[in-house]
């Protein structure tokens, strides 16, 4: 990771540059990557693929060094596809682009006083604002500010110049990339979810979508002492700089955290979930980002006055079609009634369901009703593991290790070949609910999830 002092000066933007480097080093890693297998040639299988996985391994490291010293679009599209790539990338790559979030340094002040200048003019002189960052990422860094006129704490998402501009190139850039290094098999899935992740870079720098959807949530969430959404101040808001309210909380996976009651962690637990299943039932429209990051906690103090979640971040949502929430309903629903032939007979209406054999649902129903078991009706609890469900319905994520387990299920089950490159909707949908597990078992929560479900269906 760079040292703090160590800031970029200026961003190498110019589609050159950029082009430039990568190409360099996919080539490199391409030639490389030929040599590593022509010096196996004479080994045994096992060492065979003992010595490509190493080979990959290493080129990936060097392209995604590479790719870390850029900026802008090129790294988030490596992240994006570290978030998403594990049904179709090897095992390698998604390693290696996971380190990308490590990578981001942050670009030195003149330079983002600069482009504060040319965005706000003269409202600049309104703001008192921090030099150092808050954080940094590879579309925009955040800067914390207070507006003179009244001392309101304000934070600026400033993205960087240029990045909106080279999404479209930096696409391709990295397309070619992985195509020069041989490393990725090129199947219409493939592309497929290139385009996705086109749609999303750009919606990600739009941050007009993102301050009406922070809005949206907000008005949703208004009357809910649970959930704090930061309010977007329009006055130094512009196509490249967004301004909220600064909100104060604790990040999720704060020692602190750990050290509340359980009782309290339980109903922070809860209020998370809630917002997945309102996304699903209610609003059609999910924050599809599961990042830590993107939530913070602020402290109760036990008795008055609640515990609260601080939703920062809106710039991944996606709007599903009432077709796709429907089926996805009918899943849950199934789910809840922990019936394998509901759950075949909801598998249907959708192409990527349509397209499987009617012999091969009851195998891939089977994963779906284990993913569900944390809300399945109550007749399900003598199928669940020891200790998993209190009386009161209560599930403990933490002790129930249900990833682990679904994706033993998916992978021996027949279906498996189905989930290789399942549709881009499902990613995102199961990527939410892995992300709410993982919340769960950070903060080690217990949650009646069973409840939230039964008032939908």
């Amino acid at each position: 990771m760079s040292d703090q002092n160590d800031k970029l000066k200026q961003l190498k933007t110019s589609s050159m540059d950029r082009r430039l480097s990568i190409a360099k080093a996919s080539l490199l890693a391409g030639t490389r990557w030929a040599a590593s297998n022509a010096t196996s040639m004479f080994s045994s299988e096992a060492e065979k693929e003992k010595k490509r996985k190493q080979a990959m391994k290493e080129q990936a490291n060097y392209l995604v060094a590479e790719i870390g010293k850029l900026k802008g679009s090129i790294v988030k599209i490596g992240q994006m596809m570290a978030l998403y790539g594990e049904h179709f990338l090897p095992e390698e790559i998604t390693q290696a682009l996971n380190t990308l979030n490590n990578q981001t340094v942050a670009l030195a002040w003149p330079a983002i006083k600069q482009h504060l200048e040319q965005q706000l003019g003269d409202k600049i002189h309104d703001l008192t604002i921090d030099h150092e960052p808050l954080g940094t990422a590879s579309l925009a860094q955040v800067h914390r500010a207070t507006r003179k006129s009244d001392g309101l704490e304000l934070v600026l998402k400033i993205q960087y110049p240029g990045v909106a501009d080279a999404i479209d190139s930096d696409m391709s850039l990295f397309k070619n990339m992985l195509k020069l290094t041989r490393m990725v098999p090129q199947t219409r899935e493939f592309d497929q979810w290139f385009d996705e992740v086109r749609e999303m870079m750009h919606r990600e720098v739009s941050y007009d979508i993102e301050a009406a959807t922070t809005r949206r949530f907000a008005e949703r969430l208004k009357d809910d002492p649970r959930y704090i959404v930061p309010e977007i101040v329009d006055e130094f808001c512009t196509n490249q700089i967004l301004c909220m309210t600064f909100e104060r909380g604790v990040p999720i996976n704060s020692p602190v955290m750990l050290s509340l009651p359980q009782d309290r962690r339980n109903l922070l637990g809860e209020a998370s979930l809630e917002i997945a299943v309102r996304e699903i039932f209610e609003w059609g429209e999910m924050q599809t980002d599961p990042n830590f990051g993107n939530y913070l906690v602020r402290l109760g103090d036990g008795k008055q006055q609640p515990d609260q979640i601080v939703l920062l971040d809106f710039g991944a949502i996606r709007q599903f079609d009432q077709h796709l929430l429907n089926v996805a309903r009918n899943l849950i629903h199934a789910g809840y009634l922990h019936d394998t032939q509901a759950m075949v007979n909801a598998m249907t209406g959708y192409e990527f369901f349509d397209s499987i054999p009617q012999s091969i649902k009851p195998d891939m129903a089977k994963v779906f009703l284990l993913a569900t078991e944390a809300f399945s009706c109550p007749a399900n609890n003598k199928d669940l593991p020891a200790g998993v469900m209190d009386e009161h319905y209560r599930y403990d994520w933490k002790k129930s290790l249900l990833h682990s387990r679904v994706m033993q299920q998916a992978s021996k089950s027949m279906a498996s070949r189905y989930f290789s490159v399942p549709p881009k909707e499902f990613m995102f949908i199961s990527r939410k609910f892995i992300g709410a597990y993982t919340f769960m078992t950070v903060i080690d929560a217990k949650t009646n999830v069973r409840d939230m479900i039964k008032s939908f269906i």
